[in-house]
């Protein structure tokens, strides 16, 4: 079992709050995180999903509201959306009993649909926490190159081979497509929906054009803005915003867009395993997203993620921006002897971040210059975790 680092987050939560909401990707361990959790409590666990446990709930406040003295915890709760309502009257009524915390933990494999349904009725009730597939940091002691290549669902990583891997991760594309995707929406062509996903991953880390993606699928703009939404929501795609600011400088406006989780970007791109991948010409910018998820995954709550770029050919891969405003500068290369060109300097001094840094797959940390240190993924994600 790997240890997940939102274990004693979560247990933190349940202590404060009456509910919890646990969100991520479906296969990305939220079931066996809530299980462990909800072990001491002896919680009460419902799947969604199951037919026998919907059926418990058809009269749902009058059971639930004889299970009050234990955690409950409702998995693939976007399913049984006319459960808020009762949620909150058996929360309000807990609460004036005296329990004010560790009621309920909400288990939901998307973002927008979860919180849609929750904050009409569970506002200043619920905690939100999100749990992605497994980062660098809970992974260190396995190959960084191995949790590139195969990704962090732990089915995947953990695969007894490669191909196997793979394979899973061609079986976890498919259902999404054709039985998780229609669950959240209107119906999409599951075909048109692929093809925009690969579209997604041989653009991996680009700037978003939806102009071009609706030329080359065949559709109109809006389409593929809402299928870009779908698949922001489902936690599936990032868009990196673009830092803005009053620095003099004509800056790009553009979001940059990636498939979030390394793996899947090699099964929609047919890279069965690390040599094939080397010589992918997706590699670069797989390296680089790969990069900045995990940092992303690891920034203490606050930090904001973006990027810079000017007209001009400033450039910083990376811009970590605290409450208070200072920045950390990141560069990503995927070279064991790196070199900082030129467009990071000028960025460097339009920003003036408190740090720079040069991440890159190699074991060693260097200075590369006066203001500048190169050091490996897990030793700037256990820096940045240490806020």
């Amino acid at each position: 079992m790997i240890k997940r680092r939102l274990t004693t987050k979560l247990a933190e939560a349940l202590t404060e709050m009456p509910a919890v909401a646990l969100l991520g990707p479906r296969q990305s361990g939220k079931t066996t995180l809530a299980l462990e959790c909800g072990e001491a409590q002896k919680a009460l666990y419902l799947d969604l999903e199951s037919e026998q446990d919907r059926a418990r709930l058809a009269q749902a406040e009058l059971y639930l509201a004889e299970q009050q003295h234990r955690l409950v915890i409702l998995d693939e709760v976007h399913r049984a959306p006319g459960l808020f309502p009762s949620l909150r009257g058996l929360i309000d009524r807990a609460r004036r009993a005296g329990r004010r915390s560790g009621q309920f933990l909400l288990l939901g494999s998307a973002s927008l649909d979860l919180l849609k349904q929750s904050g009409e009725t569970l506002a200043g009730r619920i905690a939100y926490l999100e749990l992605g597939p497994f980062d660098a940091l809970e992974t260190r002691h396995l190959p960084i190159d191995d949790l590139w290549l195969r990704g962090g669902f732990p089915e995947s990583l953990l695969a007894k081979d490669t191909a196997t891997s793979l394979r899973w991760r061609q079986n976890f594309i498919r259902s999404y497509l054709e039985r998780d995707i229609p669950q959240f929406g209107p119906r999409i062509a599951a075909e048109t929906l692929r093809r925009f996903w690969i579209m997604l991953a041989h653009h991996q880390g680009g700037l978003l054009n939806t102009a071009q993606f609706a030329r080359n699928l065949g559709i109109d703009v809006k389409t593929v803005g809402n299928y870009l939404d779908l698949l922001v929501d489902l936690l599936l795609v990032r868009r990196l915003p673009p830092w803005h600011g009053n620095v003099g400088k004509r800056l790009v406006k553009s979001p940059k867009v990636y498939v979030r989780d390394s793996g899947l970007v090699h099964a929609l791109l047919g890279i069965p395993d690390k040599d094939t991948l080397l010589a992918h010409m997706v590699v670069g910018q797989s390296w680089e997203c790969f990069v900045v998820e995990n940092l992303i995954a690891v920034a203490p709550e606050g930090v904001d993620a973006s990027f810079y770029r000017t007209g001009g050919g400033a450039e910083i891969d990376l811009l970590l921006t605290w409450p208070d405003g200072r920045h950390w500068a990141i560069e990503i290369k995927r070279s064991l002897s790196p070199k900082v060109e030129r467009g990071f300097h000028a960025a460097c001094v339009d920003l003036e971040p408190e740090r720079e840094f040069v991440v890159y797959p190699g074991a060693e940390r260097y200075p590369l210059a006066a203001d500048i240190e190169v050091l490996p993924l897990v030793a700037l994600a256990e820096m940045l975790a240490a806020g």
